[in-house]
């Protein structure tokens, strides 16, 4: 509760200091004992970093939390969820009420025990998974680098804003962090600053079991420059660290500071009993009689200390207004950029974006998918000035370089005079992102790159090679950020690197993540609807599977056009004499199997339906009357295609359905001589579709005459 009977009084600067530091402890340590779960000892540890960032460094506006130009603050370490709660709700966002920190954990509440994104109450980013926050805070350090070097002009920088961010042991353990940390540290981002929460215990006991490195010497030599403080108390060393990183503009910075998990508590400050369960009542009590803090009643807020904290209120208000007086300059000596740039960062596609959206003529000898989608993707880029990014270090292969646009790359680092591997020299506003052999980053970072705003940004690997960043991907699920991934490189067709690089599991991984649209078109055509659908997209990401194989650019005389792609699937060739006796259903390169077997049964007088689906997530998202139009179900005897694992696919084949796909892994061999070895050949679908009618009609047929 806030405590409006004693009236507002003086207090010296360090008295009113150790008041507000220990509001956010209590507040969070009451919380957690009020849910009877949770971890209070971060918060209690770090409250001291927390306080001095956010009332003396972090440009926010609680009025107004969605404002472009703040400062980013993530919470990598989210367990501590409690510290970020707490800070929200006495600074001032009014969303994160009294009663949300006391509904800490529960059903319904926007306190849930890891942060969930919700830019709304000052929630930037859903953290939890460690190391991830740490990758979402490099994606928004390099969104406010290209957005900057757009749309800022002298005297009028209206991107001008600093990354912030409290990260753990686990985080800086996780491979992820070490990754990201890589490659911000060559990219000197500058605006990028963390301070570390050096408590030096895990869930499991003290670090020195497993985590004995020197973190700073390890930062340095990633490029990053570092700070250390001895006493996580001493809030005037906190204040002197951030300030020379603010100063240090071409690194990133870690301020290491050495803390005690759950400082205060009698019996387990510095115990890893502190991390993942509430202290209990009675050390509740102890603690606060050790750190001279009313003991009743709970939720107590002091009124000097919510005056303090309420302060960033009019701080914020002051800024923004400040900011909109630049951005009026601005509208008015660059309207069309100005015009841009709020289109941008409200999220919208600009009328027309897509009227350079190549078509493809039919081609019996086709065209990679990959190839296809690159083509489409120089013919949309230039009309959608927040569409940047990259690969791990696969452009040859994914043709996913965006030529002309030039490499986001420090211009310090590479003399700012080259002309980069892309063409249009270096700069952070260059619009092709170099990635390294760093699945896992690129994921987390796409995820920054999203939440920060103003940017649609896609990654390319292979597919295989999707395991690597899946925690990234569900991520982007769980906080339904626009992000698309391009998976090249999609089947057994790739050849002979073999069973290595070849997936077979990967598609039904992909599609078991709620929220994620799954695109696998069959030729050019359809991947450029894919593309359209993809970009689109505003409530999730999209994963574009391609091939590196060539694949025929269908006939579409007298079929179905590929826009039907939107509908996820969609009858793309029917038989001619009446309803079809079988329905042949596949997705991807296995299309053209499906035609071809189509034809091979229509020589027997079996009529079959050929259905391209290439997405599943669209297609279930169809009417019921829709879905059944496409996959009758009177019709029985199916056959399903897709150079995959069989999982899934039961809800569309049914009991009588026969599965052409993989149940192994593949193997080294050319690539047309896998899919044949394994049974991916027109004559091996047509028996298989004769097999699912024998088991319908009780006998297999040879000829069905209508």
């Amino acid at each position: 509760m806030i405590d409006q009977a004693t009236p507002a009084k003086p207090a010296r600067p360090a008295e009113l200091d150790r008041l507000c530091v220990n509001t956010i402890r209590f507040l969070s340590i009451d919380a957690v004992q009020k849910a009877n779960s949770g971890h209070p000892g971060l918060p209690m540890g770090a409250a001291p970093m927390a306080y001095e960032l956010w009332t003396r460094f972090l440009k926010h506006n609680p009025s107004n939390p969605l404002w472009a130009d703040r400062d980013r603050f993530v919470l990598s370490a989210g367990h501590g969820s409690m510290l970020l709660y707490s800070l929200l709700h006495l600074t001032g966002y009014r969303e994160m009420t009294i009663e949300q920190i006391r509904n800490f954990r529960q059903w319904g509440s926007i306190t849930p025990g890891h942060p969930e994104r919700l830019p709304a109450a000052g929630i930037e980013t859903t953290t939890g998974p460690l190391g991830q926050g740490f990758g979402n805070g490099v994606g928004m350090a390099m969104a406010e680098r290209y957005l900057a070097a757009r749309y800022n002009r002298p005297g009028m920088e209206i991107v001008d804003h600093y990354t912030y961010g409290i990260v753990s042991d686990g985080d800086l353990m996780e491979g992820v962090a070490s990754e990201a940390a890589s490659l911000a540290g060559h990219l000197r981002l500058g605006k990028l600053i963390y301070l570390y929460d050096d408590n030096r215990l895990s869930l499991a006991g003290s670090t020195d079991l497993t985590f004995t490195e020197d973190r700073a010497g390890r930062f340095e030599a990633y490029g990053w420059h570092t700070v250390s403080i001895a006493d996580g108390n001493d809030l005037e060393a906190i204040g002197r660290a951030l300030q020379s990183a603010r100063e240090e503009k071409k690194r990133p910075s870690l301020v290491l500071v050495r803390t005690h998990l759950g400082y205060g508590s009698p019996h387990k400050q510095d115990t890893f009993e502190a991390h993942g369960s509430p202290l209990g009542e009675e050390e509740v009590k102890l603690t606060k009689q050790n750190l001279g803090w009313p003991l009743d009643p709970a939720f107590y807020i002091p009124r000097e200390a919510l005056a303090h904290f309420r302060e960033a209120v009019e701080r914020g208000s002051r800024a923004e207004s400040e900011w909109n007086e630049k951005l009026t300059r601005y509208t008015k000596s660059f309207p069309e950029l100005a015009t841009e740039f709020g289109n941008i960062m409200a999220g919208g596609l600009p009328e027309g974006w897509d009227a350079e959206m190549p078509s493809f003529a039919a081609d019996a000898k086709g065209v990679a998918t990959r190839a296809a989608g690159g083509k489409i993707l120089n013919a949309v880029a230039p009309r959608l000035p927040n569409l940047i990014g990259g690969s791990a270090d696969l452009n040859p292969s994914t043709y996913t370089v965006l030529k002309g646009l030039g490499d986001f790359e420090s211009p310090a680092t590479t003399g700012g005079d080259q002309q980069g591997a892309a063409g249009g020299g270096w700069s952070y506003g260059g619009r092709n992102l170099h990635f390294g052999v760093r699945e896992h980053a690129m994921g987390s970072i796409l995820n920054g790159l999203s939440v920060h705003g103003g940017i649609i940004p896609y990654g390319a690997t292979f597919l295989i090679f999707l395991d690597y960043m899946r925690p990234s991907i569900r991520l982007a699920a769980l906080m339904k950020q626009r992000v698309i991934y391009v998976f090249t490189h999609d089947s057994i067709g790739l050849g002979e690197d073999g069973p290595t690089h070849q997936p077979v599991e990967q598609l039904a991984s992909l599609r078991s993540v709620p929220n994620l649209i799954v695109l696998r078109p069959a030729d050019a055509n359809e991947t450029a609807e894919a593309w359209r659908v993809a970009l689109n997209r505003a409530g999730g990401p999209a994963a574009l599977v391609l091939t590196r194989q060539n694949v025929p650019v269908i006939d579409r005389t007298g079929r179905a056009p590929a826009a039907m792609l939107r509908r996820g699937g969609y009858v793309l060739a029917d038989p001619e004499g009446g309803a079809p006796h079988v329905l042949i259903i596949a997705t991807g390169s296995e299309v053209q199997l499906a035609l071809a077997a189509g034809g091979l049964l229509a020589a027997g007088n079996i009529r079959a339906r050929v259905v391209s689906l290439p997405s599943w997530e669209l297609f279930e998202a169809q009417p019921r009357e829709y879905r059944e139009s496409v996959l009758p179900p009177s019709i029985t005897a199916r056959v399903g295609i897709e150079t995959g694992v069989r999982t899934g696919w039961e809800r569309y084949i049914g009991p009588w359905g026969e599965f052409v796909g993989m149940s192994s892994f593949g193997a080294s061999a050319p690539g047309q001589v896998a899919y044949e070895k394994f049974g991916f050949s027109a004559e091996n679908v047509a028996e298989r579709a004769r097999i699912a009618l024998s088991k319908v009609n009780g006998e297999v047929p040879v000829a069905i005459v209508s």
